[in-house]
């Protein structure tokens, strides 16, 4: 089997108000940028925004302006820009210096945006796209804005750490707020958006059930307990997109395993009803504000990402599929198994199985997700496939601590919890040489971001397990990554990490560096030159750990990238370093390890 062509892919889309054009982005040109296509007819037309990555994409109710969302130099820190939809008078509105801009949503009929700017503390922000006018609405830490009402004078805001967020509502004249849930010390509450009349709030949450659902809170009675308006025992609500009018709302659920649903709920009369999904895997949902359009994303494992327009009042969804000059579907790939499995101390765990062709057993790596609370996905994933061409089968694990599952099972790899998911990877490697998977001696592992943190620290607690792996951007110290990352991620992090003040001793023993002289695989390290949420140090100082004891190892740095890779060249080098380093210390062993 030969290994996949890269294929590009278009997200992101944003509807004219009327629904006749769509703008998205896409990485066709190489890097993520604009472009704007008829619904009916025509070439998608590429708009002038740049050489900086776009990163997210708004059209103004008005239909005057677009909003994107840029990172400069990939890094993490954004930027907000606004242009007309024809790609002039292009102009910077928000993220200056050091602050990082994201942007809420646009205040209905007009053209001001609803911003969160974010340096050592947030602040919510209403910015005039004409004329950058802004007017700052409240300030404090962790603060996310998240919706506000027409006339500007009440604010949804949210507050918290990862995992452990709440939602309060600020009167805007007076500079009271108010918490909308109680404090039951459980769940998050992550979305949340203001009702037709500005008297209640819905939100998605998961303080009242294991599996996040869809509440409404009454403003006018906060004595009353929330309203469930939808919610399922076999699937997680990942996301709702209401329409502009707020009369009815795009679900999607995550099953189990992380299949996406899609539904279509009117919020008056709760009547919900199941839409065809046109991919395993959906998101990037957004309504035209005039109801009559819903645009959203699907893919799968031979699926690239594309852009889908469903209509709301029949269900029927159909490609946006601009004349991209190659297929939209990888004929090369394989679609993998779900797979249950039980952790050593009997949690279930679960995964996704990609499997070569012929029998088995065969070289096998584990790949771990980012997050934590990240999900392994049967979504696209042009590595995956490119190990399996090799002969290499992939098993992607959901661990403890990864989104989907529930409330209990996101947070069990809390602080103390790590050791668990750590050892989680090394019951995936035993169910896989106990299933005839993988080749005993021939067992590798990769992962990106905490995927990368956990390659290290699977390989510092269990030597002799793994043959090699692959650390793409992993925290390797959390002393020195406290230290190093932006202030704000920081803050949010000590929820899942610890306090590096507090909890210094327990962060010390769970740093892979501590542990370092027990690494004796070759691992390859790779990381964005600009990332500032895990500082490019962290795999410096795993490098110059390992040249000190003469232990092999890569060490790839990617100019003018981030902590996510977002230009073609970069991402397809990675890759090729990635699929080159495992072929060539798995497939090629013949010895048994350890």
């Amino acid at each position: 089997m030969s290994p996949p062509v890269p294929i590009s892919e278009d997200f992101a889309p944003a509807p004219s108000p009327d629904g006749r054009r769509v703008a998205f982005l896409s990485d066709r040109a190489g890097t993520p940028g604009v472009w704007v296509c008829e619904v009916d007819a025509g070439a998608p037309v590429a708009l002038p925004v740049g050489d900086e990555p776009v990163l997210a994409l708004s059209w103004s109710p008005d239909g005057q302006w677009l909003a994107c969302v840029v990172a400069p130099g990939g890094a993490p820190r954004t930027e907000l820009w606004v242009l007309r939809p024809d790609g002039t008078r292009r102009q910077q509105v928000a993220g200056f210096g050091r602050r990082s801009a994201a942007l809420a949503g646009w205040l209905p009929h007009g053209a001001v945006l609803a911003v969160t700017e974010t340096d050592e503390h947030g602040q919510a922000v209403l910015v005039d796209a004409a004329t950058g006018h802004r007017r700052v609405l409240a300030q404090g830490d962790l603060l996310t804005l998240l919706d506000v009402t027409p006339d500007a004078g009440t604010a949804l805001l949210r507050r918290g750490p990862r995992n452990a967020r709440w939602l309060e509502v600020l009167d805007v004249a007076t500079g009271v707020r108010r918490r909308l849930f109680p404090d039951t010390g459980r769940g998050s509450t992550d979305q949340g958006w203001f009702g037709p009349d500005g008297t209640s709030v819905l939100a998605r949450t998961d303080a009242y059930s294991e599996l996040a659902a869809l509440v409404r809170v009454d403003l006018t009675r906060p004595e009353q307990p929330p309203t469930r308006l939808a919610g399922r025992p076999d699937a997680e609500l990942e996301h709702v997109t209401p329409s502009a009018d707020g009369q009815r709302g795009a679900l999607l659920w995550n099953t189990y395993g992380g299949r996406s649903e899609l539904s279509m709920l009117d919020f008056a009369s709760g009547v919900q009803r199941a839409v065809a999904a046109p991919g395993e895997v959906l998101g990037d949902a957004v309504f035209a504000a005039d109801g009559d359009l819903l645009c959203l994303t699907a893919q799968g494992p031979v699926q690239p990402r594309e852009v889908w327009l469903v209509d709301p009042s029949t269900g029927a969804p159909r490609p946006l599929r601009p004349d991209t000059g190659v297929p939209r579907t990888d004929d090369a790939g394989v679609a993998p198994q779900l797979v249950d499995l039980r952790a050593r101390d009997g949690l279930p765990l679960s995964g996704w199985l990609y499997r070569p062709a012929g029998p088995g057993p065969w070289p096998t790596a584990i790949s771990l997700h980012g997050g934590p609370e990240a999900q392994e996905r049967p979504g696209h994933n042009p590595l995956f496939q490119a190990l399996v061409a090799q002969g290499i089968a992939v098993f992607a694990p959901n661990v403890r601590g990864s989104s989907g599952f529930g409330r209990s099972f996101v947070a069990a790899d809390n602080l103390a919890g790590r050791y668990g998911a750590i050892a989680d990877v090394a019951a995936c490697a035993d169910f896989l040489v106990d299933a005839g998977v993988a080749r005993p001696g021939q067992l590798g592992v990769l992962g990106r971001s905490y995927g990368g943190y956990l390659v290290l620290a699977v390989l510092v607690n269990f030597p002799g397990l793994f043959a090699a792996g692959v650390a793409e951007c992993g925290i390797s110290d959390f002393r020195t990554f406290f230290a190093g990352t932006e202030p704000w991620i920081a803050a949010a992090a000590v929820s899942k990490y610890g306090d590096p003040h507090r909890d210094a001793e327990l962060l010390r023993d769970l740093s892979p560096l501590t542990h370092i002289d027990r690494l004796d695989v070759p691992v390859l390290l790779i990381h964005g030159a600009n990332d500032t949420n895990v500082p490019a140090g962290e795999s410096a100082q795993v490098a110059q750990a390992l040249a000190d004891r003469g232990v092999p190892h890569g060490h790839l740095v990617l100019a003018g990238e981030g902590h996510d890779f977002l230009a073609r060249t970069n991402v397809e080098a990675a890759r090729t370093a990635t699929t080159g380093w495992l072929t060539r210390h798995l497939a090629a062993r013949t010895t048994v390890v350890g």
